[in-house]
């Protein structure tokens, strides 16, 4: 069973946002880093990038797959997470921690009140 901490909001592609005053910190859930297995290369946004709600922000290679990593809410990125540049591992090791991928200075904070909450997120995944 899949971890899903009660203090974060989701997206139906499996990231999870924690927001801090206007500062939201982006990852992927406990569900996709078991889904996607050994991740062993992850690609992050550019400090000083603007970025849309929904588009591509970052990306994430595992041994079975590769995929993109979709920022759920708009802003500038004021931190990426470079550590996992030298320690893809981190992703699956601490999704909700040292495994974060970047921060966004929300330039619409009314986006993350659309996001999932813990119960839906838990009711996607319950079928997997």
């Amino acid at each position: 069973m899949s971890n899903v901490p009660a203090d974060l909001k989701y997206t139906k592609s499996h990231e999870w946002v924690r927001v801090a005053g206007d500062v939201a910190t982006v990852g992927i859930t406990d569900h996709a880093q078991q889904e996607l297995t050994d991740i062993v290369f992850c690609e992050v946004p550019t400090v000083g990038k603007t970025l849309k709600a929904g588009e591509p922000a970052a990306v994430v290679e595992s041994v079975k797959t590769a995929s993109d990593i979709y920022t759920p809410v708009s802003g500038e990125v004021i931190e990426a997470n470079t550590a996992l540049a030298d320690n893809p591992a981190l992703v699956n090791q601490a999704p909700f921690g040292e495994g974060w991928f970047f921060k966004v200075r929300l330039s619409a904070p009314a986006e993350v009140a659309g996001l999932m909450t813990p119960e839906e997120y838990s009711t996607q995944i319950s079928g997997h």
